[in-house]
């Protein structure tokens, strides 16, 4: 189900990314870490100088939800007008949504996944760090670089090298007994997920390259609709020896915290 109205050919979203998105998931039509996605999209309407919608306005398409499992995904522009690039003075924005029904991949909790290294380097831009904003162009790119169903997700660095983030999902690790994520001021996208995790745990964000990924007890990728995957393979992009891990009690105790907050099931002890 759809959001009333197309895309004009002018909607400066469509023609510049100029806009944000959320990806919610609802559980027999509840919300589930709603504040953490209003407070994002509040964040990245500051950055942008878009008016930000009304809360009842957002929460519109919870109407129309059922039961069972189903995302929400916000679409925001900052409208019509403008001359070029030029945003209008007083934009006028235009909000759409898309529900869909949907199913976790729940073998990948239990089992683990394959990830591999991405060549694509992400750009530094501080200005746009942490928003998730409608021009994911890099994350295409990225994601255009392998086929292979094995293969569940790529990492992604920075330009300088650094650790940021998976396509779609962020990056947890623990390292000599510490849960570590990358910082995220320079770029990549702070999940929903990962902001709940930090109020709860004691995360450190840390700017480290990929080969600390070495010293990992344990390795997650994780968001607030597919929850928590535990990481038993990771591939270099040019085809190096793969690193691996076992899955251990401590992979288990970090999903469970994740998937308590999405109301999934509890990963059987390994």
């Amino acid at each position: 189900m759809t959001g009333e109205g197309a895309w004009p050919l002018d909607d400066r979203g469509a023609a510049y990314g100029d806009g944000l998105f959320e990806t919610v998931l609802l559980r027999d039509g509840r919300p589930l870490l709603w504040d953490e996605h209003l407070a994002r999209l509040a964040r990245g309407c500051h950055a942008l100088g878009i008016p930000m919608p009304a809360e009842r306005e957002l929460a519109v398409p919870l109407a129309d939800a059922g039961n069972g499992l189903e995302v929400l995904k916000l679409m925001l522009t900052r409208g019509s007008g403008g001359r070029g690039y030029r945003p209008p003075v007083s934009p006028e924005p235009r909000l759409r949504w898309q529900l869909a029904a949907f199913a976790p991949a729940e073998s990948r909790w239990q089992e683990g996944v394959r990830v591999r290294h991405c060549r694509l380097r992400l750009g530094l831009q501080p200005a746009l760090a942490g928003l998730k904003h409608l021009n994911r162009l890099e994350n295409v790119l990225a994601r255009a670089e392998w086929d292979d169903e094995a293969v569940a997700e790529g990492l992604l660095c920075d330009s300088d090298g650094r650790l940021v983030e998976a396509t779609a999902m962020n990056l947890f690790w623990q390292r000599a007994g510490r849960l570590e994520t990358p910082r995220l001021h320079r770029c990549g996208v702070v999940g929903t997920l990962r902001e709940a995790l930090r109020e709860r745990l004691a995360i450190t964000e840390v700017d480290v390259g990929p080969e600390a990924l070495a010293q990992a007890e344990a390795l997650w990728l994780g968001n607030s609709v597919q929850g928590v995957w535990p990481v038993v393979r990771l591939d270099d992009a040019g085809g190096g020896e793969p690193q691996r891990w076992s899955l251990t009690p401590d992979h288990r105790r970090f999903q469970a915290e994740a998937h308590r907050l999405l109301g999934y099931p509890l990963p059987d002890s390994t």
